[in-house]
């Protein structure tokens, strides 16, 4: 039985974009002047933020004009990011609440080269060769067959197309202790070693160009990110919209592998 229902369940979340907006209206910010930048601190998803997805974007050699495919685009904060580069871009997710979300705040914020639909990355619902460039941040925790997502991938897109990945990977053998942030028990996690990745990326027909670990990165990020809510005491336009009440649990369940090594991130960069 697929897992896809439950890790979308583990996500979704009601009223999405008003909670996010009545939290901005909360902490003095009107709803009808947000821009991309002031939705980064809740739509960016993922460790260190809006500066992993700059950092990421770094490395992807990107040009005006590209179409980019984000897989599990969540509530689109990345997609704004590489559209603010001149990209056009089409998220997919499994979500149906962060799909609707990231279209509102597409709109709120006057995007119009942002396209999102609810799919699976496991079937790709588009015709080969449809993308210049492809990224997935923070997305493979929750997929169990990364050989069939990674030759959808490639399928997609186009001959010389770049794959950039951006994903929690174990480092060491041990268990991980649950909740944490992708995943509330082990039966929607599937974490996999960095040479797992390798391996199906180079079975699925791409080259691997570079790699960077970020363990060092991801630890300094989450400290700051919990020093940050301890002293907002975890209100405001946030994280912890998307984790609830748990937020802190999950975060520290999180920050303490990486401090022990058993997790943490790696980016990888491949072309097609």
């Amino acid at each position: 039985m697929t897992p896809e229902p439950a890790v979308a369940d583990h996500y979704g979340r009601p009223r999405l974009v008003e909670t996010i907006l009545t939290a901005f209206a909360q902490a003095g910010k009107d709803a009808a002047h947000l821009t991309a930048a002031d939705l980064a601190g809740v739509d960016q998803f993922h460790v260190g933020g809006a500066l992993a997805t700059e950092d990421l974007a770094g490395q992807m050699q990107l040009r005006p004009g590209m179409h980019l495919l984000d897989i599990g685009c969540g509530l689109g904060g990345p997609a704004r990011y590489f559209s603010g580069l001149g990209c056009r871009v089409t998220g997919i997710d499994l979500t149906p609440e962060f799909v609707e979300a990231a279209r509102d705040l597409t709109r709120l914020v006057g995007m119009d080269n942002v396209d999102f639909r609810q799919a699976s990355a496991a079937g790709l619902p588009f015709d080969a060769a449809s993308f210049d460039g492809a990224y997935l941040i923070h997305v493979g925790m929750n997929i169990p067959d990364k050989p069939a997502v990674f030759r959808e991938v490639r399928r997609a897109l186009r001959p010389g197309g770049v794959f950039a990945i951006f994903d929690f990977v174990r480092s060491a053998e041990g268990p991980i202790r649950y909740p944490v942030p992708w995943a509330s028990t082990e039966a929607t996690s599937f974490v996999e070693t960095v040479g797992a990745y390798r391996a199906a990326l180079e079975t699925a027909g791409f080259r691997i160009t570079s790699e960077r670990d970020r363990r060092d990165f991801a630890i300094a990020q989450t400290e700051r990110s919990i020093a940050r809510m301890q002293q907002s005491g975890n209100t405001g336009p946030g994280l912890a919209l998307l984790m609830g009440e748990k937020t802190p649990l999950l975060i520290g369940n999180m920050l303490s592998m990486l401090r022990e090594g058993l997790l943490g991130p790696v980016e990888i960069i491949a072309q097609a």
